[in-house]
Order: C-alpha cells, then structure tokens, then sequence
C-alpha cells in the first residue's frame, strides 16, 4: 500500500525525499511491531533479541557491554538494563573480567542458545512481511539501504 494511503494524507509530500524519510521511518516502526509480535511467544523483547544474537556470533567469547553497545541495531537501548532482564531469564551469564576489573563480561548461556535455536526454527515468522518482495529485489533494496547510509 502507497505511504500516502498508509498515514491517510491528503496532502502532496514537498520532495520524494521527504516521502522516502517517512516510508523508512514508517516502514521501520512496522517491521519493529511485526518482530515484537513474534517474540513476544518467546518472552523476548526486539532488542533482548538483538543481544542474544550478538552473543551467539562471540560464543564461546565473552563480550563486554560496550563491544554490545557498539554491535546493536538500537544504540539508544540500555544494555547494561538489557543484560539484567536477560540474567533474570537466565539467557545470559555475567561475570568481572580478570584482565580488567571494571569491565564486565557477558556470555550467552545454553538456556540462551536454546530459545534462539527455537526462534530460528520459526525464523519464517519474522521474515512474513519481507516476502511481499523477491529475493532480487531485497538484494537491491539492501544495496540501497546501504548507499543511503553510505
């Protein structure tokens, strides 16, 4: 559906580039709520997620809260707030790193691994919306995404 039908303006956008701001943000803010839904069955938060995928990719490496900082999609979540509830969940384990007593080390745990096998197993779920697009055309959609950021 065209941008303009999906926010029900009436009004011309002053510039494609202004229209191309909205249908990311917009577009972002849809895809992040289809993702939260997903998780949810998981007791999972989009960047909880974001997290224990981060960790999976250093496993059997720890990392430390800022090289998760630096590594995730939303730089404006807490990580250290993420890291708790994870702890909570037992996903995650957490300990003081011997070479460097005021950083903290953080290892995804077997409990952690599992619910992301189990995501994985159900990854078309988080994929659905993506597929209104063929896979040519996701190349090219990620090619411009890129240059835009470029």
């Amino acid at each position: 559906m065209e941008i303009e039908k999906e926010i029900k303006q009436n009004l011309k956008f002053s510039s494609e580039y202004q229209k191309v701001a909205v249908n990311i943000l917009y577009t972002a803010s849809w895809l992040s709520t289809h993702h939260a839904n997903a998780l949810k069955p998981f007791g999972l938060t989009p960047q909880q997620f974001n997290l224990l995928r981060i960790l999976r990719g250093q496993h059997p490496q720890p990392a430390t809260i800022n090289l998760l900082i630096d590594r995730m999609i939303d730089k404006s979540s807490n990580a250290s707030r993420l890291v708790d509830r994870l702890l909570e969940k037992e996903f995650v384990s957490r300990c003081v790193s011997e070479a460097d007593k005021r950083a903290v080390n953080v290892t995804i745990t077997e409990k952690g691994l599992n619910v992301l096998t189990q995501i994985d197993r159900k990854s078309e779920s988080l994929e659905l919306p993506l597929r209104n697009i063929s896979e040519d055309e996701a190349i090219q959609l990620n090619q411009l995404l890129d240059k835009l950021r470029g």
